[in-house]
């Protein structure tokens, strides 16, 4: 199947937003293997022999979705934002509800040289990230949103200006600021865990 236009995917997002379900059957096709590779990529960052699959993360963030009084969507971009949010949430969810919190996650809280690369190491504490995040957005809740969508979200600088109708420049300066501030903060997570 051919990837939809852009244009396509956020038309049928207005028609489901106006309350028109048939929207809605047409669009998760169109989207499904785009929630699959956001969903991968989460997955991806988790410990081995996490319990909740690929599969089951995009399902519980669409069953979600569909839980969700009507959004109002306005664009592609703006949909893949909010299902990244969904998935965060699921997985911190998750691993609040396993116990993993009390425990320090069976995983090992490490200091990181760039926020991005947090991604690359499974061992990172999902839940230290998230808490950092949340401290983050106590502060300056556009940071976080920028995090949240390029980290998190795998959006473009271009497509996370977009959402948060701002510049580009303007995302650059927040995302570089944000993973300082960040990593201040999980540094001293790690110390004061140590």
């Amino acid at each position: 199947m051919s990837s939809p236009m852009p244009d396509e995917v956020t038309g049928l997002l207005l028609a489901w937003s106006q309350g028109d379900e048939a929207a809605l059957q047409k669009l998760v096709p169109m989207v499904y293997e785009e929630l699959r590779r956001l969903a991968h990529h989460y997955m991806s960052q988790e410990r081995t022999g996490h319990t909740l699959q690929t599969t089951a993360l995009v399902h519980e963030a669409y069953q979600r979705l569909i839980d969700t009084p009507h959004v109002g969507w306005n664009d592609r971009t703006h949909f893949f934002a909010v299902c990244a949010q969904l998935m965060r949430r699921i997985l911190v969810d998750h691993a609040r509800s396993r116990g993993y919190l009390k425990r320090g996650g069976g995983a090992t809280v490490v200091s990181i040289d760039e926020v991005a690369e947090v991604a690359a190491d499974p061992s990172t504490n999902l839940l230290a990230i998230d808490s950092a995040l949340i401290a983050l957005a106590g502060l300056d809740p556009r940071k976080a949103k920028v995090v949240e969508l390029r980290f998190f979200g795998g959006l473009t600088v271009e497509e996370t200006a977009a959402v948060l109708k701002v510049s580009s420049d303007t995302v650059h300066r927040d995302w570089k600021l944000a993973k300082v501030w960040l990593l201040g903060e999980l540094d001293r997570g790690q110390s004061h865990g140590a």
